[in-house]
């Protein structure tokens, strides 16, 4: 009579499968403590002190990434030549930021990207003539078109006034430039002067200073800051009814979504 086989003897490759991948407790995680019993992790003497974790094997910990503090519609040139001619028409003093702090250009450049830049809910039919000074521009060309043939024109102005990039000048060579433009002394293309881009442009800059944080201007409030401006609050009625002024610190749309 043949030998029947042991039916008690473990299923060695069963078992090293269920050890490995953790089904046999129900779960598919190994190597945390759950995956450390299945595979003899505990197995040490008592008084055995635990190896503390390498300094190198641990993530580093980074910083929130601000995005918007990045480009979506200029390049580098365009984006610096914006940011300079913003710097110009907001400037720093020894008390308050300028443009340049309060990421006036990145503002402007979300602006273009967004359909606003492409005139979306603007009529854009044809006759295209020039209107009376009341009546105010009427383009056919589209508003980020209007802003990057702008800088464009500042870019070779200074290059052949100056033979530097606009980025390059002293600030009241840039000044110089940004005059003319603002009087119409310098075409910015097919008859539209630079006054229709140098008008549009500063509307874009003291919209950057103080517009909500969440669309890429007045970085950390400080444009809201300096007007003791108190923002986006959810409620004024612990204050409503005091007679003096009462400064509250400002707060951002993006702190009502993350809050």
């Amino acid at each position: 009579m043949a030998e029947r086989p042991n039916e008690q003897a473990p299923d060695q490759s069963r078992r090293s499968f269920l050890k490995y991948t953790g089904t046999a407790i129900g779960g598919a995680v190994v190597g945390g403590v759950i995956g450390s019993a299945v595979s003899g992790g505990f197995k040490k003497s008592a008084g055995e002190p635990s190896p503390s974790p390498s300094s190198s094997a641990a993530p580093q910990a980074q910083g929130p990434s601000d995005f918007n503090q990045a480009p979506m519609f200029f390049n580098q040139q365009q984006l610096q030549i914006a940011e300079a001619a913003a710097e110009r028409i907001f400037p720093k003093d020894d008390k308050y930021p300028g443009a340049t702090d309060l990421a006036v250009a990145f503002y402007i450049d979300h602006q273009l990207a967004s359909p606003w830049g492409v005139n979306a809910r603007t009529y854009r039919m044809g006759p295209f003539v020039k209107g009376e000074a009341t009546q105010g521009d009427y383009q056919s060309i589209e508003r980020h078109e209007l802003i990057t043939m702008g800088l464009n024109t500042l870019e070779e102005t200074s290059k052949t006034k100056h033979s530097k990039s606009f980025t390059e000048l002293a600030p009241e060579e840039q000044d110089a430039i940004l005059t003319s433009m603002e009087k119409g002394e310098i075409n910015v293309v097919n008859g539209i002067t630079g006054k229709t881009f140098f008008n549009l442009f500063r509307v874009l800059v003291m919209e950057g200073v103080y517009s909500d944080p969440l669309y890429g201007g007045n970085k950390n409030m400080a444009g809201w800051k300096m007007r003791k401006y108190p923002g986006n609050q959810m409620s004024y009625t612990n204050v409503v009814d005091k007679d003096a002024f009462v400064a509250m610190e400002p707060r951002s749309l993006h702190d009502h979504f993350v809050h």
